[in-house]
C-alpha cells in the first residue's frame, strides 16, 4: 500500500537529490534545512551494513558516547539494592528497585529509556524479557548495562551513551542529535558513530561492509551521505549553512 504524503514534506523532498551523496556538512545542513516539523525533531542516521545478521559471528552491537550528547533527557530506571541502590540514585537514576520495579513494569510502567542491573538482580529482570526485550530495553553486560559500576553506568548513560545493534535486515538507525543542533555537532557525532562502526566491524564480515550512510529528521526525507569523507569534516570543522 502505497504512503501519501503532505505537500510540506513533497516540497521538503524536492529539495534533497535522491541520485547524489551528499558531502556530511552539507547533508546535515540540508537536513535542518528541510526539517518542518513545529517541534525539535530528532536527526537520525541509518547505517545499511553488508552483514548476515542470521549468523551470531556476523551480528553487531555496543556502545558509543557521542561528542555532543542527544539534546534530550535519558529517563533511567536502575536494579539494585542496598549501597548499589543508593550509588544509582546518587549518580541521577531516575528510578531504582527490585522486585516493587519488576511489579510495576509488569504492569505496564514504561516510562524510562534504559534499563541498568546489577548481576544479582539479573535472575529477577530475566522475567520481564519478554516486556523489555521488544523494545531493546533489555540490560546486557555487552554494552555496560549489567554492571557493580551503576554509578558510572548512570552517569555515561545521562552523558549520551547510547546503544546501537543491527536490525533484522542488517541496517543500524541511531539518533545523533537534534535539528537546532549546529550542523558542525551533527557531523561530529555523526563522525564518532561511523569510527565506532567501523572499530566494531565483525572479523567475520565479507565484501562490503558499509553500503549506505542515509540521515533525515524525524518527518523529514533522507539524505544520502558520501561515507568518506565524514571524519576529515570533522576534524576541519567544515563550516555549514544552518
Amino acid at each position: 500500500m502505497s504512503t501519501k504524503h503532505g505537500r510540506k514534506f513533497v516540497a521538503a523532498k524536492a529539495k534533497v537529490d535522491r541520485s547524489r551523496e551528499y558531502a556530511a556538512p552539507e547533508a546535515l545542513a540540508l537536513v535542518k534545512q528541510v526539517s518542518r516539523a513545529s517541534f525539535d525533531e530528532s536527526v537520525e542516521v541509518h547505517i545499511r551494513t553488508g552483514l548476515n545478521v542470521r549468523h551470531a559471528d556476523e551480528q553487531l552491537r555496543g556502545t558509543i558516547a557521542l561528542p555532543h550528547g542527544l539534546g534530550k533527557s535519558v529517563t533511567i530506571a536502575v536494579f539494585a539494592a542496598g549501597p548499589k541502590a543508593a550509588e544509582a540514585e546518587a549518580a541521577g537514576a531516575d528510578i531504582v528497585g527490585t522486585d516493587d520495579l519488576a511489579k510495576k513494569i509488569e504492569e505496564g510502567f514504561n516510562d524510562f529509556d534504559i534499563v541498568i542491573a546489577t548481576p544479582d538482580q539479573m535472575p529477577l529482570v530475566g522475567r520481564l524479557g519478554r516486556i523489555l526485550g521488544p523494545s531493546g530495553k533489555m540490560p546486557n553486560p555487552k554494552v555496560g548495562t549489567v554492571t557493580m559500576d551503576v554509578a558510572k553506568a548512570v552517569e555515561e548513560s545521562k552523558a549520551g551513551k547510547v546503544e546501537y545493534r543491527t536490525d533484522r535486515t542488517a541496517i543500524v538507525h541511531l539518533t545523533i542529535g537534534k535539528t537546532s543542533f549546529p550542523a558542525e555537532q551533527l557531523v561530529e557525532n555523526l563522525a564518532a558513530v561511523l569510527d565506532e562502526i567501523n572499530r566494531a566491524r565483525p572479523s567475520a564480515a565479507k565484501g562490503r561492509y558499509i553500503r549506505s550512510v542515509t540521515v533525515a529528521s524525524t518527518m523529514g526525507p533522507g539524505v544520502k551521505i558520501d561515507q568518506s569523507r565524514v571524519r576529515d569534516s570533522a576534524e576541519e570543522g567544515v563550516p555549514a549553512a544552518a
